[in-house]
């Protein structure tokens, strides 16, 4: 870049501040997070996949001009929507697992127990999360393209190989193993482009990419309980495959990077751990995701073994679940921009482990989905905040994706051990043990939270944290 180019861009950052709108602290947080790493400079010498421009890492001189990142505009909007898509085939798919946990407890994996069947469900999540931590580093390449076919390929095949599957180890290495693998594949991209379009509005693009993941939820438990009556588990699964075939086919006709970081990220940054908010915030977030997934997987069965509701609504609480969790990502999300993160996921933390400790007094049909809307609400936060929390604890902007990806692989660890571990619960104890074991670590995980909020920002309640 000319001497020239340099003095226009330092005038463009030094301009009256008119020019520029006023931000919040978390949105100059989240600005620079998405900024830090680009340039508005076009590199001729690089392409994307597609023979496209790429724009490259030069200087730092661009981090502050916000009119680098277009911030709206068709194609910023169709990033938000191919996002959607990628969400909604993605953890759309992991949130629908308690349709088939209940379903296959009946079905064809009816001499396994619940445990052995909800490690199905956990595999596929902890494979969403874990190698979603580990692909950063292969998009920081360029291997955008490669990352979106790849994943729209293997949870494709995996859901039509899933349709021919008629024992437990045939369903483990299509549902957990080829579907979790594809799932991970997919959602790197599908966070980390739109950082790249959006600096303001990014909070409200993500919040609104990330309901796409809920309405995955709301929609395939519907779409397999009412197809597997009528046309049989195998045609039902082949649905719900072409469903996400036309998805992911439009979430790769419109992704599209804008720019690729200067140096490839970082595995691990183990400063990361001498730092108590840190440190606090991860394991609490390892033992709130722990307990976080016996609600959905387990409601399902319980309130069709119980007699608390017929089978035809039973298989309906997902979907309520699903559809309150969709309010659930974006309204916190809102407030959070006023009130700082950690303020807003800590209160809907103890919720969501209260309700949950609730299901042990409910036997009827009208609690039951009061608890399900609120349950979906507000554990929504659980999957739409901690990254900008984890914006919100690293001073050092160019390690965000580093620590992001080291606390999402840890809590996926919780995600993989907290069901199937539920899933032995219930077959010694029965539903009341299982609701206290998923209560009482959601709960600690909100703890330690706490203390995470206490160790960054003390011990005022009118601070924004």
């Amino acid at each position: 870049m000319s001497t020239s180019s340099h003095k226009d861009i330092e005038k463009d950052g030094g301009s009256s501040q008119d020019s520029v709108p006023h931000l919040s602290d978390q949105q100059e947080e989240l600005r620079e997070a998405a900024e830090a790493p680009f340039t508005a400079e076009r590199d001729s010498g690089e392409h994307d996949s597609n023979g496209e421009p790429l724009e490259k890492v030069a200087t730092k001189y661009s981090v502050h001009n916000i009119r680098n990142v277009p911030n709206g505009g068709l194609t910023a909007w169709l990033q938000v929507l191919g996002s959607f898509f990628l969400f909604f085939n993605s953890w759309g798919i992991v949130n629908t697992f308690g349709t088939y946990q209940a379903y296959y407890e009946t079905g064809i994996l009816a001499s396994s127990t619940p445990s052995a069947i909800s490690w199905i469900g956990s595999i596929q999540a902890f494979l969403l999360m874990l190698v979603g931590a580990i692909t950063g580093p292969i998009y920081d390449a360029g291997y955008v393209r490669t990352l979106l076919l790849l994943g729209s390929f293997l949870v494709v095949f995996g859901q039509m190989m899933l349709s021919l599957a008629t024992n437990y180890w045939q369903v483990m290495l299509t549902q957990a193993i080829c579907i979790g693998v594809g799932c991970g594949c997919l959602f790197v991209p599908a966070v980390a482009i739109l950082a790249t379009y959006f600096s303001t509005r990014i909070a409200t693009a993500m919040g609104l990419a990330a309901a796409g993941s809920s309405l995955g939820g709301v929609i395939y438990p519907i779409v397999f309980h009412r197809l597997e009556v009528s046309i049989g588990f195998p045609w039902a699964t082949r649905v719900i495959g072409f469903i996400a075939l036309f998805g992911l086919f439009f979430s790769n006709s419109v992704m599209k990077v804008r720019v690729l970081p200067d140096s490839r990220r970082k595995f691990l940054d183990l400063s990361a751990f001498t730092e108590l908010p840190y440190v606090l915030f991860v394991c609490g977030s390892f033992l709130g995701f722990m307990g976080l997934y016996i609600f959905f997987f387990y409601v399902q069965s319980y309130a069709l073994q119980r007699r608390i509701t017929n089978d035809n609504l039973g298989f309906y609480l997902l979907s309520i679940i699903n559809a309150a969790s969709v309010f659930g990502r974006i309204i916190p999300n809102f407030i959070a921009d006023y009130t700082g993160p950690m303020n807003m996921i800590l209160p809907c933390s103890f919720m969501a482990g209260i309700l949950t400790l609730c299901l042990i007094a409910t036997h009827e049909i009208a609690p039951l989905i009061v608890i399900c809307v609120l349950y979906g609400f507000f554990s929504g936060t659980f999957v739409s905040l901690p990254p900008t929390i984890f914006v919100s604890l690293t001073k050092n902007r160019a390690v965000i994706g580093t620590r992001m990806g080291m606390g999402f692989a840890i809590e996926s660890f919780g995600l993989l051990i907290g069901t199937p571990i539920s899933g032995v619960i219930l077959d010694a104890k029965g539903y009341p043990s299982t609701w206290i074991f998923g209560g009482v670590l959601v709960l600690a995980g909100a703890v330690l939270m706490t203390g995470a909020r206490i160790a960054q920002g003390g011990w005022k309640v009118v601070v924004k944290v």
